[in-house]
């Protein structure tokens, strides 16, 4: 089959790879239909390297039709279904307290970290991933989300990741009706943490840099801001003085400024894997100017959501501010599939209450995929989300069309 394959800093290729196959009773392939780029597929790209090896297949926003499944895997050839990101075991202590991304039966001890992920590195298991052809879904019985055949794939697509991700963060920010919500970052999980935020009643405000992001949030009923010192004092005039309600923070590591934090990462990635790799897990420091810029804007006793992916051991945090502003933080590898039952009817609703049909700029087949990343990492083109078609000729895959 082909699929995506990880080489390098800023480096993927689209590569033949054996088939997946069967190996496990529970376990099921998927032919893959559509898979997105994720902005957390951009750490792979960019900052986790020593944590890679050549030859990794990656991606973890799937969805497609069942091809084959084991006698214990709960779903029939031709089910069409959603991958969710993590995979989890649906039976042990954590599964049971709707923590899935904390599966006991699948967590990465070797590296202290949670539930194993398809496509993202040796810190979740090095477990192939789904910007392929085929994909191989283990736990598939309890994992997989079967979805109705009706409606395009994009409608259904993003229950993978960044709906559920978005809509915890929404939830772990307390975001009530009446009450405001600021959004630092409007990339993919951005956009739809403000129109979730719009949908439960709250006066949502969004910040982000690039005027096509903004553009975009606006049209779903978002107060849009530049980045910048003038738009934390402007947020706060519109909000009595004090600030939102609740912040979330949808950038995470991959932040611009904080200058050291950018030479950490281009340090680390520079060096041998194994020294980069124990540097990552005593040393690493993040680049912090968007989490700072929450913390700086959220009111007194308000609350701050990470929905933004941070890596790094040593990140300094301003434990003053927050203690003296009395903020509550939450943050959290996304539970999928605690959060499917409050989603389903949303994307299946003609109304389309969250705008899933504005999101996708891009559709590309997956031998484009190298290109994808280029314009995502860039922002160039108007891009904002990629979805990549494997049944998509080069040739014939409008960079445009969603």
């Amino acid at each position: 089959m082909r699929a995506l394959t990880w080489q390098g800093k800023r480096k993927v290729s689209v590569e033949t790879v054996p088939d997946p196959v069967l190996e496990q009773p529970d376990d099921a392939i998927v032919q893959i239909t559509s898979t997105a780029i994720c902005g957390s597929d951009l750490h792979l790209y960019e900052v986790l390297g020593p944590f890679m090896d050549a030859g990794d297949i990656i991606g973890h926003e799937p969805m497609g039709v069942v091809v084959e499944a084991g006698p214990q895997a709960g779903v029939r050839v031709g089910d069409r279904v959603v991958v969710p990101f993590n995979i989890s075991c649906g039976h042990c202590w954590m599964c049971s307290r709707g923590l899935q991304s904390q599966c006991e039966t699948t967590q990465v001890r070797e590296y202290g970290s949670g539930a194993a992920l398809l496509g993202y590195s040796r810190l979740y298991g090095s477990v192939p991933g789904g910007q392929a052809e085929f994909l191989r879904v283990p736990h598939a019985g309890y994992g997989l989300i079967p979805v109705g055949g009706d409606l395009p794939d994009h409608r259904y697509l993003f229950l993978s990741d960044i709906l559920p991700t978005a809509w915890q963060a929404v939830q772990y920010a307390g975001t009530r009706a009446d009450e405001s919500l600021a959004v630092v970052g409007l990339g993919p999980v951005g956009q739809l943490c403000a129109r979730i935020g719009v949908h439960l009643g709250a006066r949502v405000f969004g910040i982000d840099p690039v005027p096509e992001r903004r553009a975009m949030a606006a049209r779903h009923g978002v107060e849009v801001f530049d980045e910048g010192d003038a738009t934390a004092e402007a947020i706060r005039d519109l909000t009595d003085g004090r600030g939102p309600d609740s912040v979330v923070d949808a950038v995470g590591m991959e932040a611009h400024g904080s200058p050291v934090g950018k030479l950490a990462h281009q340090v680390t990635a520079l060096m041998p894997d194994a020294v980069g790799r124990k540097l990552m897990e005593t040393a690493g420091t993040d680049r912090l100017a968007a989490l700072h810029s929450a913390i700086d804007l959220v009111r007194r006793g308000g609350t701050l959501s990470l929905s933004g992916v941070y890596g790094g051991q040593a990140s300094p945090m301003p434990l003053l501010s927050l203690f003296d502003k009395q903020v509550q933080m939450r943050m959290g590898q996304c539970n999928v599939k605690s959060w499917i039952s409050d989603l389903l009817p949303l994307v299946e609703d003609s109304a389309d209450p969250l705008g899933i049909d504005d999101l996708v700029t891009h559709r590309l087949p997956l031998e484009d995929a190298p290109l994808g990343y280029e314009l995502f990492q860039g922002k160039t083109d108007g891009c904002i989300k990629v979805v990549l078609d494997p049944s998509l000729a080069s040739a014939d895959g409008d960079p445009t069309g969603a």
